[in-house]
């Protein structure tokens, strides 16, 4: 197993770390490296309290999304709210506990950016949790027991990392923020002597 790691920080109320977690993950295919996600969670100010520069940003910034996620057959739709995710990033944190990181977070992704997923459910990410074979009911004693503070050491790590957005991948103390810098990473994952 591999010793060199790569961290990859996101949310999923961002649609360029939807784009980026599975590329993210398929690192391990062509590199001699472990990727370890870590949730970040997004401090993004809700429609009516954002300038109106910040608001032209989002509105660009999604369609620039749309436009990504179309070739590989994806659905983003602009969310009408900003949503506090910390419920179903736990519940990234417990699958990732059972090696099932992928399936579940490939769903809250899909469902969340259909807009068939409130991401602060705790039902509603139980039912998750349950549809890629773990147990909903470990999982709500996860978020109501040890899940929070896994959360938090998460919270600190970014914080120790300096991670202000999502997706970022950090090798080697270096950050890379973006969807579109994972050809950069890769180059110095390349240099360093990793490509398998």
């Amino acid at each position: 197993m591999a010793t060199t790691e790569v961290k990859m920080y996101s949310d999923y109320k961002s649609p360029f770390a939807y784009l980026a977690f599975e590329p993210g993950l398929e690192l391990e295919e062509r590199y001699d490296v472990r990727v370890r996600w870590i949730p970040f969670q997004l401090r993004v100010k809700d429609k009516g309290q954002r300038s109106l520069y910040s608001e032209y940003k989002t509105r660009y910034s999604y369609l620039d999304a749309r436009r990504w996620a179309k070739s590989r057959g994806l659905v983003i739709r602009s969310q009408l709210k900003v949503y506090d995710t910390r419920i179903a990033l736990i519940g990234g944190l417990f699958a990732q506990k059972h090696d099932r990181l992928l399936p579940f977070n490939l769903k809250v992704y899909e469902l969340f950016w259909k807009r068939e997923l409130v991401p602060d459910d705790p039902d509603q990410v139980a039912a998750v949790v349950s549809a890629t074979g773990l147990s909903a009911d470990e999982y709500r004693a996860y978020l109501a027991g040890e899940g929070a503070a896994d959360y938090e050491r998460a919270q600190e790590e970014a914080a120790a990392d300096h991670i202000f957005g999502v997706p970022i991948f950090v090798f080697e103390n270096e950050p890379f923020w973006g969807h579109d810098r994972l050809p950069v990473l890769e180059e110095r994952l390349a240099e360093a002597g990793l490509k398998l």
